[in-house]
């Protein structure tokens, strides 16, 4: 039996793109290793094919969380100003990094379990023409929440605006569109809805960007154009073996019938989830229709706590995902990102059926 992770990510591995890692050692100064990186990039660029002819997809050597960090420290003008769209932990923490790097910024912010304030923004993008990015998260882990980024997107288009979006636990499941959103930028990472290693991150870019203006970046490491401009080479070490591995995850993306596949079997695992669980008596956060089809998030039983429930998953070979915050007491997190089937979810069921029943 194999330990089945329902946070999300790192994500459960299939056995293919494990074994990948056991290839031959590469020096990262190499034209082999080289030509994987040229190849891994093509096959991001291809996850949503009508992005492919104009972004570049620059890798890094980090989780998600570097992405996001290096997209807003190159991309945001120092004399600019970006406009945070935040209803969540991974909004806030944009927030927080801009902060850091000395970026102007403000903040339009919801609770968490509401929805983005896009009357707010639209406000804030006509009182204020200095803005020159919204910053938001398409899908935000804390609740589970699928952002209305489609209308967010809109606003952006119709004001002139770009976007830059933190897609970490959305790409390569959920619909993203490029254009119609005025999208500059996204990050993610290997290990969410790709199913790779965790260890490479990357962000899709505006080729346009790179030929039009100079980095903004306050950070050495994170500073997007030299990773650009190496063309395959990175300008520092890179995590060789976790490219291999990544490269695999890409292959057998494309062979599963890429994004489109990989939102239906999503959506075939939440969908029986959510049934499972509330058929149990336990409440989702949120609406059905306010979430993502990679993770949902559920108000805990009656006179549990979390701990007691983790234990009981762990030791029936099953991770769940606490609550962050102020919902560290009140919910948990079903993610159903990575090798995870069906029957996966069948005994995952079963087995909080027979905590219910014990407690």
């Amino acid at each position: 039996m194999k330990n089945i992770l329902l946070n999300p990510g790192p994500v459960n591995l299939t056995e293919r793109v494990r074994q990948a890692m056991q290839r031959e050692d590469v020096c990262h100064r190499e034209p082999e290793f080289a030509e994987l990186a040229l190849d891994i990039k093509a096959h991001l660029a291809k996850v949503y094919p009508k992005a492919a002819k104009d972004y570049e997809a620059i890798l890094l050597t980090g989780s998600g969380t570097c992405a996001i960090e290096a997209m807003l420290s190159t991309l945001v003008p120092q004399d600019g100003k970006a406009l945070v769209v935040t209803n969540g932990v991974y909004g806030e923490r944009m927030a927080k990094m801009l902060t850091i790097h000395g970026k102007k910024m403000e903040v339009v912010t919801s609770l968490w379990h509401e929805p983005m304030n896009l009357i707010g923004v639209e406000n804030r993008l006509t009182e204020d023409s200095n803005i020159t990015y919204v910053i938001a998260v398409h899908h935000e882990t804390t609740t589970g929440r699928l952002n209305d980024v489609a209308k967010l997107g809109k606003i952006c288009k119709d004001k002139n605006v770009g976007l830059l979006l933190d897609c970490v636990a959305s790409f390569g499941a959920e619909t993203i569109e490029f254009e119609a959103w005025n999208l500059e930028a996204c990050a993610a990472s290997a290990n969410k809805c790709l199913h790779g290693v965790p260890g490479v991150s990357f962000v899709l870019v505006k080729r346009s960007i790179f030929a039009s203006r100079s980095s903004a970046a306050t950070s050495v490491y994170l500073d997007l154009y030299p990773y650009y401009q190496e063309q395959g080479y990175a300008p520092f070490t890179p995590a060789v073996q976790v490219g291999y591995a990544f490269h695999e995850a890409l292959l057998e993306f494309e062979e599963m019938g890429g994004q489109i596949a990989r939102y239906k079997h999503y959506h075939s695992l939440t969908q029986k989830i959510r049934q499972g669980v509330t058929q149990l008596g336990i409440e989702t956060l949120l609406d059905a229709q306010e979430y993502s089809v990679a993770l949902t998030s559920f108000n805990l039983p009656a006179g549990t706590t979390y701990e007691q429930l983790h234990q009981f998953f762990k030791q029936n070979e099953f991770v769940i995902y606490a609550g962050q915050g102020g919902l560290k007491h009140s919910i948990f997190r079903i993610a159903n990102m990575g090798n995870i089937q069906l029957d996966d979810v069948e005994r995952f069921l079963d087995c909080l059926q027979r905590f219910l029943k014990i407690n």
